[in-house]
């Protein structure tokens, strides 16, 4: 499942100045590029690729980092759409199931798990209620079907006994319980590594990827891109731009009308919730269609969420949830554990603005099917959808945008191309679940760029820390990590917990430091 790359697809402080070097060059001889793209989110980063491995000439820009905005704030949650068809969107809800299994069987199975999803049969889900929950898997598992997974891959849903039950979550209320439905869907091991894997596929195939780079003035041709690091300023002209900015898509496309709303989650630590290994769905009271998930991760933490609620004004870079998004949460999940949670079992908490179009109604009930469109001045938009949709949406728009620009170029080969780190893959566990094949090559590089022993390499950086100084170094040499903040927050994601955030501080200052006297 691996794949040969035209370059390297190594991302770095050094290539990222000579990139930025080279778009002077290219400004100042009055040549121009056949795509930029706007915003290095997981769709930006999808179109970054589509359009490479199409053999387009492609520049993509983020004025933060890689998976800066809503995509490192999502549920990793990789879905087969269940709840669209439940809306009546069956378009969507197939869209969803078939991009689900490209991912889990062919883009980046080393980075998508399959993860049980529990729905406990207790007092608060009544027969009616319990009926509805399995004729949705059911109707989940013809997802599935429609969309050519193997059943290896996705088990069939089913129902199991009260004992069963208990000993496959005992958290949860034994009292009244009558048994479990069981489903099954994908889980990410990390969405920010996802984009990660995607902008560096994106690199293999020729694409200049640049963040901390803003895009100023923008048209349907042109734009100017000051280097957040330095202020630095250079000319771009396109052939066509796409904007892929997310929920701030309307600052690159002025009028354009969206409508965001904010998912809140809690982080806790995996005792909070003990024993648990599968996603403990607990229905939202008066609702038929809404749950609270208790989402267990590799690293020992459990994330419980989501809410959804509209937002007005201003867009923050960082989102936070409400004390009263906060409390909704710990309420539904707590009517189904036997050991409720309370504010001092969090650890920490996120959130994220989904950018959906502006429509009336609540935003829960908004279309999640994404949009492609295309401004007077000729910038092609592309907004809505969700990550697991990443690809069809960065087709969708790849294929407008050079209809529009009337660029020749190839078909769409992102749904058979692997990404960075697909395939057979051997060394330490926890490398491997992380970055598949190149988990040999991350220690191998880690002992010789210090001079350490293996075992070194793959400590702790901090007691209760789990992340090692080896992928610390290997965010900073290949993923185009270039401030502490890149590293702790969207390679490794320790900001989810700033305790451990802050004891790893100085390993990643350490590890910056090295990379830097590599080049």
């Amino acid at each position: 499942m691996s794949q040969s790359f035209q370059g390297s697809t190594q991302l770095n402080a050094s290539r990222r100045n000579r990139d930025l070097a080279g778009l002077r060059t290219h400004g100042a001889a009055g040549k121009e590029i056949d795509v930029l793209v706007v915003g290095l989110g997981v769709t930006g980063a999808g179109v970054a690729l589509d359009a490479a491995s199409r053999g387009l000439s492609v520049v993509a820009v983020d004025a933060h980092d890689f998976a800066f905005g809503t995509s490192r704030w999502s549920s990793k949650l990789v879905h087969g759409g269940l709840r669209y068809l439940a809306k009546g969107q069956v378009g969507v809800a197939h869209e969803s199931a078939v991009e689900r299994g490209i991912l889990m069987t062919t883009t980046a199975p080393h980075l998508v798990r399959t993860l049980t999803t529990y729905v406990p049969l207790g007092p608060g889900m009544s027969k009616p209620q319990a009926a509805l929950a399995r004729t949705g898997f059911l109707l989940g598992d013809a997802l599935r079907l429609g969309a050519r997974t193997p059943r290896s891959v996705l088990p069939r849903p089913r129902r199991i006994r009260r004992e069963k039950a208990l000993s496959l979550c005992p958290a949860v209320k034994p009292d009244g319980l009558r048994g479990a439905l069981l489903g099954y869907d994908g889980q990410l091991v990390d969405d920010a590594r996802l984009v990660t894997a995607i902008v560096r596929t994106a690199a293999g195939h020729g694409a200049t990827i640049l963040n901390h780079t803003k895009a100023l003035d923008v048209t349907g041709t042109s734009a100017t891109l000051r280097d957040e690091l330095t202020g630095e300023e250079y000319a771009v002209r396109a052939r066509v731009v796409i904007n892929a900015a997310g929920v701030w898509a309307g600052h690159v496309v002025p009028g354009l009308r969206l409508k965001p709303s904010r998912g809140t989650h809690l982080v806790l630590r995996g005792e909070s919730i003990p024993g648990l290994t599968v996603a403990i769905t607990a229905p939202v009271p008066g609702e038929s269609n809404r749950f609270v998930f208790a989402l267990p991760q590799a690293d020992g933490l459990v994330y419980v969420g989501l809410t959804d609620e509209e937002v007005d004004g201003d867009i923050p870079d960082v989102p936070q949830g409400s004390d009263t998004e906060i409390e909704f949460l710990l309420d539904v999940i707590n009517r189904v554990l036997a050991k409720p949670v309370s504010r001092a079992d969090i650890v920490g908490t996120y959130a994220g603005l989904r950018p959906l179009l502006e429509a009336d109604g609540h935003t829960a009930d908004l279309s999640r099917k994404h949009a492609v469109l295309t401004s007077e001045t000729g910038v092609v938009t592309v907004v809505g959808g969700k990550l697991t949709t990443y690809r069809r949406m960065a087709e969708d728009a790849v294929d407008a945008a050079v209809k529009h620009a009337g660029i020749s170029a190839g078909p769409c080969v992102t749904a058979t191309l692997p990404l960075v780190g697909a395939g057979a893959a051997g060394g330490p566990e926890r490398l491997v679940r992380r970055y598949g094949s190149e988990a040999e090559e991350i220690v191998a590089e880690a002992v010789a760029l210090t001079g350490h022993s293996e075992e070194t390499v793959l400590a702790p950086v901090a007691p209760g820390v789990p992340i090692t100084l080896a992928e610390l170094l290997w965010g900073a040499t290949h993923e185009g990590a270039v401030t502490v903040d890149d590293l702790l927050d969207r390679r490794t994601r320790l900001g989810l917990v700033p305790v451990d955030r802050a004891a790893a501080e100085k390993a990643a200052e350490t590890a910056l430091g090295y990379a830097v006297g590599s080049r």
